[in-house]
């Protein structure tokens, strides 16, 4: 949600820097033709010439990191998300271009185009990689392994045998000899092998202690 709301404050600033009617005396000619602004801005010296550099890769070089960002997603190809990043920001140049031919004092320029897309990838290069290997170390690093069975305290009261029963290779268990353990079983129909599983399956069998016996009384005729 972060990202959306940015993604859109920055192009609501970008619209407002290149879509604003400028009040000037003369223009030069929109300039189709690929690298010729450039060389024109070259031309006039390094510090204009990178002022002007400087201002085509900075206008759109936020989206690179702004768009990965509103999509919100981490485990993602790293060649994909540079390749969308790159058209989504060559079409919205793209588009921006198209809209300064009806603004009075704005020219369409190609190089600026290419210059606006370069900035994205630059960006996105820059910050998105590391930053979705930092996010997915920071996430599987808060991570709470999964428990299964097996361990004490497992999921379901089946993970562990309790604290008072406990088998030995014999399949007895604390406090019940290996025959009412074995009879335990049969009553159950337990069907885990091993001291565990016939600790386990008599749980609910001897939790409430030994069944009591009546013994039996004759009676006089």
């Amino acid at each position: 949600m972060t990202g959306a709301i940015l993604l859109v404050a920055h192009l609501a600033l970008v619209a407002w820097l290149t879509l604003r009617p400028l009040d000037v005396p003369w223009v030069r000619p929109a300039n189709l033709h690929l690298l010729t602004g450039l060389r024109a801005d070259l031309a006039l010296g390094w510090p204009a010439a990178g002022r002007r550099i400087g201002e085509g890769l900075a206008l759109l070089a936020p989206l690179g990191v702004l768009l990965p960002m509103a999509d919100g997603r981490l485990s993602v190809s790293g060649l994909a998300s540079l390749f969308r990043t790159a058209a989504a920001g060559a079409l919205i140049s793209l588009g921006i271009a198209l809209l300064q031919t009806g603004v009075p004092g704005r020219v369409v320029d190609v190089d600026v185009l290419l210059l606006n897309t370069v900035g994205v990838l630059l960006a996105h290069l820059t910050v998105v990689p590391a930053g979705r290997a930092w996010l997915r170390r920071r996430l599987d690093g808060g991570a709470v392994p999964e428990e299964g069975y097996g361990h004490r305290g497992g999921r379901g009261g089946l993970g562990g045998v309790p604290e008072g029963i406990s088998g030995d290779a014999s399949g007895s268990c604390d406090g019940y000899t290996a025959g009412e353990v074995r009879g335990a079983d049969r009553v159950a129909g337990a069907g885990v092998a091993g001291p565990a599983g016939g600790a386990v399956s008599v749980r609910g069998e001897l939790s409430q202690g030994r069944t009591p016996t009546i013994p039996r009384v004759g009676i006089a005729p």
